[in-house]
């Protein structure tokens, strides 16, 4: 059980947004003050008052999960695997039978499954 003096230690990052799809892209286009709004590309926005939106393009979702697993999954939930899956690399953490109830994932999202 988790009590207050319990510590946490951040290990791995793992992000995928408009500006980058891992950590070091995301920093450098940050760094170099780049925009990831543009016309929406992911379907039609003609319907909507914009037609502008921060994408996550570029991604592909069976670089980190089968076809089959990325099939039944919202895209928002891909990008959180994928996001996870880089964070735990990051760390160097190898998951097995003795470490994975020790071993914790924390997913910030804006929206999701809209």
């Amino acid at each position: 059980m988790l009590t207050i003096n319990n510590r946490v230690v951040v290990t791995g990052i793992g992000i995928l947004c408009p500006v980058g799809l891992n950590a070091s892209s995301t920093w450098e286009a940050l760094i170099a003050g780049k925009s990831g709004i543009d016309y929406i590309t992911l379907f039609d926005p003609e319907p909507f008052a914009t037609k502008f939106a921060g994408e996550v393009k570029g991604f592909e979702p069976t670089d980190y999960v089968s076809r089959k697993e990325a099939r039944h999954m919202d895209r928002f939930i891909q990008v959180a695997v994928a996001a996870s899956s880089q964070a735990v690399k990051q760390a160097g953490i190898q998951i097995n039978l003795s470490n994975q109830n020790n071993i914790g994932v924390i997913i910030g999202s804006g929206f999701g499954g809209l």
